[in-house]
């Protein structure tokens, strides 16, 4: 879990973006022991920016016996918390072109016969890969 991240998603849920201590501590504690999910989340935002130091850099301020986020901590927040944008679409051309004349495949010769020791390490690299995949695609 990353603790400056931890601060900032947990000041500006306060009114006023302001927290004495004790509300700081309880909702700290509930955040790290709710599980891998947080630490997760915690450890993408914060590899968006990576020097993120939240009381040098004034996202931070301490006050009246609590911490306050400041408007420079909020955009930080929004910025670390935005999604990439989508690429746009390529457009397509207008005019139609001719259809491309079909030639004969060249002759291919037949493939070598693999080791089942090579196919079996194959598989496994390609059930690595979509594992891959899979965690990616939960992670956002």
């Amino acid at each position: 879990m990353n603790f400056q991240v931890t601060v900032l998603k947990i000041l500006v849920s306060y009114p006023d973006g302001f927290a004495v201590m004790e509300d700081l501590k309880r909702d700290m504690a509930i955040l790290a022991t709710s599980g891998r999910d947080w630490a997760d989340r915690t450890k993408r935002l914060a590899a968006r920016v990576p020097d993120l130091d939240i009381f040098s850099h004034g996202l931070v301020e301490r006050l009246r016996g609590g911490w306050q986020i400041t408007a420079k901590g909020r955009a930080v927040l929004e910025f670390m918390e935005a999604r990439p944008a989508a690429p746009e679409p390529i457009p397509t051309p207008l005019v139609e072109q001719a259809p491309a004349p079909i030639v004969a495949a060249p002759q291919v010769p037949p493939l070598r016969q693999t080791s089942d020791r090579a196919e079996r390490r194959r598989e496994r690299r390609e059930r690595r890969r979509e594992a891959r995949e899979r965690a990616r695609a939960n992670k956002s």
